[in-house]
């Protein structure tokens, strides 16, 4: 770029800077870029002049604010609407379906305006048993859907064969459910777990390519200055810009959660089953359709080959020798340098050994993935709280007056809270904090998200402690004989509002931190560490299943409140000090090195 004039570089980016402003710079000269950061002490590239080190985090900071979301980002965020839709409009009725027994004289599992919806009637821990393990199953998949796209196929193809084979899903979810088979229990039970098992093959390889798919949509990796139409100088982030698209990528993932689960449920209650299954199974094929309209203008990464022996030999040479049961001491402890290049060719007496195929950048980044992912040991103890919401409070919800309301409709008011309260933490809550100078960093949105989750089964066990006070069947209100508890349904709300709050806190931070932390050929694998650990929750949550049944149910919901708020401020003592380093590790990686290239 040296020669050219400031204005011939990169006029957008560069008009954002008003020479004026800044110091012992001759605006009726041309610059060369070299020329303009002596002068002015900036950084040119062609992002566009990068803020100063005083401008970033000086006393007199400038404001950081997000950039435009591409909008090839917005057509990925729609196959995720689908994907969700059709993925939770299916999930959304698996409770009734395997706890509730055939209603009287049905053949589609309808339960009508005074009945429950069923279909297997395996009872509350069979029911428990079989949502968790579909939990556990799409969460472990991602880790072979990663492998695979970072090896073999790429992000993107690997999203168009998972979209197929989760199809294969559907169709046979279907089948279970269509009235010549679901009035035989066995064979329908066959048919749903042969598709739940298929389905959670193509659900696992889609979700961990498509989270980083949608973020690798924006490609500004630097900060950069722009003057704003008030005359306001604020930084352009690359970071605030992900937290962004995350969050309306959650919102989609939401959107098509609320509208599937409403549909499904009404169509169960009043029509079938076989309804319940077609219906997400027709609005999953707008997945295929919109991969195809768009393959020629996404951004896409082609796969590079397997870093995992690398990043885990970097990993034993920095840890050799600082092994410990104290975690924080060993955390501490590991010498990265150790593993840096320069080191290893000393010790070989000058020689670089032949599986040394790193460099010091790539250190940084092993470093930088590995902090990640020890902030995501956490999550597990977060999901606990969440996935109560699969399984245990809408049999909750069945125990009480629902006035003609499916029982599992109640759990919509958290994709429901999302919808509403996203745009508000986008549009005010967020840039009211930046003004005020606040940094909610993701790890301060993820120990907020933590708390809320807490306080959401605090409230989950007074209701319950409630139903038991009133249900005519007192401890054992989930009798399939026994008569609603005379309480209203709706009290339920309160859970899934926080819930839903500590969604935003902390799902939505944990997908941001994971695309920004993970070096640009393990994307995938980290996003998939990221999603393993709601599959290590859902085999904790089989630990809690002798407490998912009468008369235990207070214990189970007073449990999970108090390992996830225990957990959250465990948390914060553990990662509180990462905060100050997050620019830097933001940074890592950021160069132009060959083998990163898209």
């Amino acid at each position: 770029m040296s020669g050219r004039t400031l204005d011939d570089d990169v006029p957008a980016a560069f008009a954002a800077v008003d020479l004026k402003k800044v110091p012992e710079v001759d605006e009726k000269k041309d610059w060369t870029n070299a020329e303009y950061e002596s002068q002015s002490g900036h950084i040119v590239t062609e992002d566009g002049v990068h803020p100063t080190e005083e401008e970033l985090h000086g006393p007199n900071k400038l404001r950081r604010v997000s950039d435009s979301i591409p909008w090839p980002a917005y057509l990925i965020a729609l196959i995720e609407f689908a994907e969700r839709f059709s993925y939770y409009g299916t999930t959304a009725v698996f409770t009734n379906f395997i706890q509730r027994p055939l209603p009287p004289g049905s053949r589609t599992g309808a339960g009508g305006h005074d009945n429950v919806s069923g279909a297997l009637g395996l009872g509350t821990k069979a029911s428990t048993g079989l949502t968790t393990f579909n939990s556990f199953w799409v969460y472990v998949i991602p880790l072979f859907g990663a492998y695979i796209a970072d090896t073999r196929l790429g992000r993107f193809k690997t999203v168009c064969w998972s979209v197929l084979i989760a199809l294969i899903g559907h169709v046979i979810m279907i089948i279970s459910s269509v009235p010549t088979v679901i009035i035989h229990p066995k064979q329908a039970l066959a048919c749903f777990i042969i598709a739940l098992i298929i389905m959670g093959v193509g659900t696992g390889g889609f979700k961990a390519n498509v989270s980083p798919l949608v973020a690798e949509q924006y490609k500004v990796e630097h900060p950069r200055i722009k003057e704003l139409p008030s005359g306001e100088r604020v930084i352009v982030d690359p970071a605030q810009t992900t937290a962004r698209i995350y969050l309306y990528f959650y919102l989609m993932i939401n959107v098509g959660s609320l509208l599937g689960q409403i549909g499904m449920t009404y169509s169960e209650k009043y029509v079938g089953f076989w309804l319940a299954y077609t219906l997400p199974t027709v609005m999953f094929l707008l997945c295929p359709i919109v991969l195809w309209l768009g393959k020629s203008r996404y951004t896409t990464s082609p796969p590079k080959g397997s870093v995992v022996a690398d990043t885990v030999r970097v990993f034993r040479l920095a840890a050799k020798g600082h092994w410990s049961l104290n975690f924080a001491k060993f955390s501490r402890s590991i010498d990265w340098d150790r593993a840096r290049p320069a080191n290893i060719i000393r010790e070989n007496q000058g020689e670089r050994p032949s599986w040394c195929h790193w460099d010091d950048q790539f250190v940084d980044e092993t470093r930088r993935a590995l902090k990640a992912c020890q902030v995501f040991l956490f999550y597990p103890l977060y999901w606990i709280s969440y996935n109560q919401l699969n399984n245990n409070l809408i049999s909750q919800a069945a125990t009480m007056q629902t006035n003609g309301v499916p029982n599992d409709i109640i759990q919509n008011l958290d994709p429901l809270a999302l919808i509403i309260f996203i745009p508000i933490c986008d549009h005010f809550v967020y840039p009211a904090l930046r003004r005020a100078g606040y940094n909610f960093s993701p790890l301060k949105r993820i120990f907020a998200g933590f708390l809320t989750a807490a306080l959401s089964m605090v409230w989950a066990a007074v209701v319950q402690y409630y139903i038991y006070q009133r249900s005519p069947c007192g401890y054992y209100a989930n009798d399939s004989s026994c008569a609603p508890a005379p309480l209203n349904v709706w009290i339920q709300s309160g859970s899934y509002v926080l819930i839903g709050f500590s969604e935003i806190f902390a799902s939505v931070s944990g997908l941001e931190y994971a695309f920004q932390m993970a070096p640009k050929r393990m994307r995938s694998m980290v996003m998939a560490f990221f999603l393993f650990m709601s599959a290590i929750s859902s085999a904790l949550n089989e630990a809690f299943n002798p407490l998912a049944a009468d008369p235990h149910l207070i214990w189970n919901y007073a449990s999970a409140a108090i390992i996830s708020g225990v957990a959250g401020i465990a948390f914060w003592i553990c990662f509180r000090k990462l905060d100050a380093e997050q620019d830097q590790m933001n940074e890592i990686g950021k160069g132009k090195r060959e083998e990163d290239e898209i």
